[in-house]
C-alpha cells in the first residue's frame, strides 16, 4: 500500500507492506487524514532511527477487515481513529503506556491502517470526510483544556492566543456553543476577522498592548499553546484568581515566571495533554449536538503531502489541513 514513511532519515511517499489484523484489530480504509503539528517533529525526534515509519495521527475511514475478538463495530462502518493510545477513561493526567499515534506506532499518512478496535469511534454523519479526517487529535485537546481542565462555564470570558491554530478553531467553537465569551490573538488581521466569523466576540492583535486593549474585559480563563512569547502576557491579563491552562509550546518551550506575583494573584496554572476516550465520546456527542463542523484551511493530496508540511511550517493555515490519502 502506499504510504508516507520516514525512513533512514528520509521523508518520501512508498509502498509498504500492509498489517493483517489481530484478533483485537481492525483494517480501516483511510479516505482522509490529517495534519498536526506534531507531525513536523518527528524526525528531529527519530534521529539514530532507520526503521521506517508511517506518519500521521489523524484519520478517517471505513472498516475493512475485523478481527476475531472484535465487538461493536462491523465491516462498513465509517470511522474516525482516535490517536490517543491506550487512554480510555478520565484521569488527571495520561496513564502509563499512554503514547499519540504515528509514533512509535504507525501512523495514518497510508492508504490503510491496522488498529486496535477501541481506537476507533463511529463518524459523525453530518461531516464531510475532510471534516471528519481533522477531528480527533485537535478537537480532543481543545475539548479537555477547556472543560475537563479549564472547567468553563456559561458567561466566562476566555482568552485564547493564536486564533489561527487548528485547536483554536475548536475552542472559539465549543466555548460559544455554551455560551461564552471569546476574546482571541493573532499576528493577522485576516486571521482575527475569520476567528469572529466563526464566533468570536474580540480580537487583538498580538502587536497590540493587551493590559490597554483589554483592561475593560475580567477574563477568567486563558488557553495558551504559544508559550513563552505569550505566556507572561497571557497571565498578565487573567483576572486575580483566574486559570490559564498550558497544552502546548509552539514558541520557545521555558518561560520566566514572577513566583511572588503569581501567588498574589492567586492564579492557577494547569497543564493539559489530549485527553481519554471517555474525553472524545463526549467531544464527539458535543459536536452532533450542535451540528459543528471543523474548520478545514486545505487539502493535499499524499504526494503532494510535502509541500503540506511546508505550508503548515509557515503557520500561513487557519484551521485544520487534510490530506487526501484515498486518490
Amino acid at each position: 500500500m502506499k504510504a508516507f514513511v520516514h525512513e533512514n532519515g528520509k521523508l518520501q511517499v512508498t509502498q509498504t507492506d500492509e498489517l493483517q489484523p489481530k484478533a483485537n484489530e481492525v483494517v480501516v480504509r483511510l479516505k482522509m487524514a490529517g495534519l498536526n503539528r506534531r507531525d513536523l517533529y518527528i524526525p528531529e525526534r527519530r534521529k539514530g532511527i532507520n526503521e521506517p515509519l508511517i506518519l500521521g495521527s489523524d484519520g478517517a475511514g471505513v472498516i475493512e477487515q475485523v478481527g476475531q475478538e472484535v465487538k461493536n463495530v462491523a465491516i462498513g462502518d465509517e470511522v474516525i481513529i482516535n490517536p490517543a493510545l491506550r487512554w480510555y477513561d478520565n484521569a488527571d493526567a495520561p496513564p502509563k503506556g499512554f503514547e499519540i499515534l504515528g509514533m512509535p506506532d504507525h501512523g495514518t499518512f497510508a492508504e490503510k491502517i491496522t488498529i486496535d478496535f477501541q481506537q476507533i469511534e463511529k463518524k459523525p454523519a453530518h461531516l464531510t470526510w475532510e471534516e471528519a479526517s481533522v477531528l480527533a487529535l485537535s478537537g480532543l485537546t481543545a475539548f479537555r483544556a477547556l472543560f475537563t481542565k479549564g472547567q468553563v462555564k456559561a458567561g466566562d470570558t476566555v482568552f485564547i492566543p493564536g486564533a489561527g491554530s487548528g485547536v483554536a478553531t475548536y475552542l472559539i467553537q465549543f466555548a460559544k456553543n455554551i455560551g461564552a465569551r471569546v476574546i482571541v490573538s493573532s499576528r493577522s488581521k485576516e486571521k482575527l476577522n475569520k476567528a469572529q466569523s466563526l464566533g468570536a466576540d474580540r480580537g487583538v492583535l498580538h502587536e497590540d498592548d493587551w493590559n490597554q486593549e483589554l483592561a475593560d474585559e475580567q477574563i477568567d480563563l486563558v488557553i495558551d499553546s504559544v508559550g513563552r512569547a505569550t505566556f507572561q502576557r497571557s497571565l498578565d491579563v487573567l483576572k486575580k484568581g483566574g486559570k490559564i491552562v498550558v497544552f502546548g509550546a509552539t514558541t520557545e518551550d521555558t518561560v520566566q515566571l514572577d513566583l511572588r506575583a503569581f501567588f498574589y494573584g492567586q492564579y492557577q496554572l494547569l497543564g493539559s495533554t489530549m485527553g481519554s476516550r471517555q474525553e472524545l465520546k463526549a467531544m464527539l456527542t458535543h459536536v452532533e449536538q450542535y451540528q459543528m463542523h471543523p474548520v478545514v484551511d486545505s487539502t493535499f493530496k499524499l504526494e503532494d503531502i510535502q509541500q503540506a508540511f511546508h505550508y503548515l511550517k509557515e503557520n500561513s493555515q487557519f484551521g485544520k489541513i487534510a490530506i487526501d490519502v484515498f486518490k
